[in-house]
């Protein structure tokens, strides 16, 4: 190689890597003007500045917490104690936690050290480590408030609403009512509601303690008063994920067995005819084109809402999505051994039966047995639409703006159900196909 071949060949090279380092910030540049064009488009400025911090951490703690509700009527002066305020969960009058004393002032321990006065003539007085006595009082239809020279940012004060937020408690005040919320750690009521015997015994007194209700054995009534809880509901959730999981079944296999047959004709080695298998794929294509919750409100106008129109809905979805996969598989099975069936003198089921079938179940069944786990999850959302399943319970604890605790359980609850469909999915899958693993 010469001295001049050697200098073209670095300045190619040098050109090729400043070409390289163009590119590369070109691309980072695109990026950055993409998320500032982004940032424009949405407003995330303005949605930022239109964020309230305050509800979210409300609500975030909703969700792993209780609360205990301290109301007190202006009008009538009349003191309610509940918990979540359900009815199941009021305290009988006259009846109160220990971190609540009861009398012509009601005092009311807010943990953290803080302590709140429910005081006659509708006064309010909060004492409150680090800043000393916050006081309210309604006069006439308005609050009016002693909160020091400058309120803290957690008081929010006007003439007809003050809250106060501190760790683990909220003290709001309107001219209707004052509510004390303490919050703990937990899902209280989950197990026995206020009104069950069993309510404050723990798993050792129910198995091996003397008998709570003279009526009924511990461990037979303790398990009918979870079950029928008037407040988490455990039988219906029990029954709506049962609904889920049908709606996955029904629509996923009803699909697979629809699809199968209608395979053969979008597959290009059994239909020769080329308008007969075009239009069977076209009409594949529109089938999935549609996305799934199209269907269902479609489904659910002609039909009505329920599970049976979820299961229509996944149905309709997957015929498309099974007939591609079908087809696809057939177009490539091994022609060999159809030969071989059909040198027996076997007619064309018999070497559909014995030599296509074989080959096609493990894909079949690995593919339908992914899609059932899929649609688990997909029935979730169907089932808010349609008015089926755990997804309608899930909507209905969102709709309240309160039950956020139950919102947990069932999210909890569908994760849970979409791993155990993974682990019998891959255990089926394992065993029927003869490869693999369970997960």
């Amino acid at each position: 190689m010469t001295a001049i071949d050697t200098a073209d060949l670095r300045a190619s090279a040098g050109r090729l890597f400043r070409r390289k380092q163009l590119a590369g910030f070109g691309l980072l540049a695109g990026v950055i003007l993409y998320l500032a064009y982004a940032a424009v488009a949405f407003d995330i400025a303005g949605l930022m500045g239109r964020a309230r911090w305050d509800n979210a951490v409300v609500l975030a703690s909703d969700t792993w917490s209780y609360k205990t509700h301290v109301e007190r009527q202006h009008r009538s002066g009349d003191i309610e104690i509940a918990i979540e305020g359900e009815r199941r969960g009021t305290y009988a009058p006259g009846t109160s936690p220990d971190w609540i004393v009861l009398g012509d002032t009601v005092t009311v321990d807010l943990g953290h050290g803080a302590t709140a006065r429910l005081l006659p003539g509708n006064v309010t007085e909060l004492d409150i480590p680090g800043h000393g006595t916050a006081r309210m009082a309604l006069q006439g239809r308005s609050i009016s408030g002693d909160f020091g020279e400058v309120p803290p940012d957690w008081i929010s004060a006007s003439a007809k609403r003050v809250m106060i937020t501190l760790p683990g408690a909220r003290v709001t005040m309107t001219p209707a009512r004052t509510e004390i919320f303490r919050y703990f750690f937990g899902w209280d009521l989950f197990w026995f509601t206020l009104d069950s015997p069993y309510f404050g015994h723990g798993p050792a007194e129910i198995l091996f303690g003397p008998r709570i209700d003279p009526q009924r054995g511990n461990i037979a009534g303790a398990a009918h008063d979870w079950w029928t809880n008037a407040v988490w509901h455990h039988k219906d959730v029990a029954w709506a994920i049962g609904e889920t999981i049908l709606m996955a079944f029904l629509g996923t296999f009803g699909a697979a067995i629809a699809a199968l047959p209608l395979a053969f004709l979008a597959a290009r080695n059994f239909t020769p005819v080329w308008l007969l298998r075009g239009a069977v794929r076209r009409v594949f294509d529109f089938i999935r084109g549609v996305d799934s919750l199209i269907w269902t409100i479609v489904l659910a106008r002609a039909f009505g809402p329920g599970p049976l129109t979820g299961a229509l809905a996944i149905l309709v979805t997957d015929t498309g999505t099974f007939g591609k996969v079908f087809s696809e598989a057939l177009e490539n099975i091994d022609g060999r051994q159809v030969e071989g069936i059909r040198s027996t003198g076997a007619n064309a089921v018999q070497r559909a039966r014995f030599g296509v079938l074989p080959q096609l179940v493990p894909v079949l069944l690995s593919q339908v047995l992914y899609f059932l786990e899929s649609n688990t999850r997909s029935a979730t959302v169907i089932g808010a639409i349609t008015g089926g399943g755990i997804g309608l319970l899930l909507t209905q604890a969102m709709q309240t703006q309160k039950d956020w605790e139950e919102v947990s359980y069932y999210i909890l609850l569908i994760v849970l159900m979409v791993m155990a469909m993974d682990w019998l999915s891959g255990r089926l899958r394992a065993r029927l196909i003869g490869r693999g693993s369970a997960r």
